[in-house]
């Protein structure tokens, strides 16, 4: 198992993923335990990118429940189609948010959070868990985090 995640601060965020994934990949492949690898896989994406927080929400029943996280405290529950979070949960696609207070319905957790990408794991065709990411600055988000962090979901389903 690996002890520490390596990216470049030099890098660029394409480069970052790159180098990051496959880290990610190592850390979690081994391990059976889901909740153990969303923790390790959000501590690697908020430690490499220096994301404000990142985190999971898992379906149940008729809401997203907060999982794994790293960040400040979070909003424990959130409703179907409320918020981004509940919004990418009904729609099953990736949501980029680039100013959050424009954003209606957004649920504001943390007035620290300025931008936003939510990022849904799909099985069967059902979203069982939602990776919600936030930044401190404003249009953080682009084409580039949801191509790498749709890949990275893709391949770390069966571990998550």
């Amino acid at each position: 198992m690996a002890e520490e995640i390596i990216v470049s601060e030099s890098e660029d965020k394409a480069s970052k993923y790159e180098s990051l994934v496959p880290q990610i990949m190592a850390l979690i492949q081994d391990e059976p335990n889901r909740i153990a690898n969303q923790a390790n896989l959000v501590a690697a994406l908020k430690t490499a990118m220096d994301y404000f927080w990142v985190g999971f929400y898992k379906v149940a029943g008729d809401e997203l429940v907060l999982g794994p996280f790293q960040g400040p405290v979070a909003c424990t529950r959130i409703a179907r189609g409320s918020g981004v979070c509940g919004a990418v949960w009904e729609k099953k696609e990736t949501i980029i948010v680039p100013d959050v207070d424009k954003f209606p319905g957004h649920i504001a957790c943390s007035s620290e959070s300025k931008s936003e990408i939510v990022v849904p794991v799909i099985r069967d065709n059902e979203v069982v868990y939602v990776l919600d990411v936030d930044s401190t600055t404003q249009d953080d988000f682009n084409q580039t985090d949801k191509i790498w962090l749709e890949k990275l979901l893709k391949m770390a389903e069966e571990y998550l």
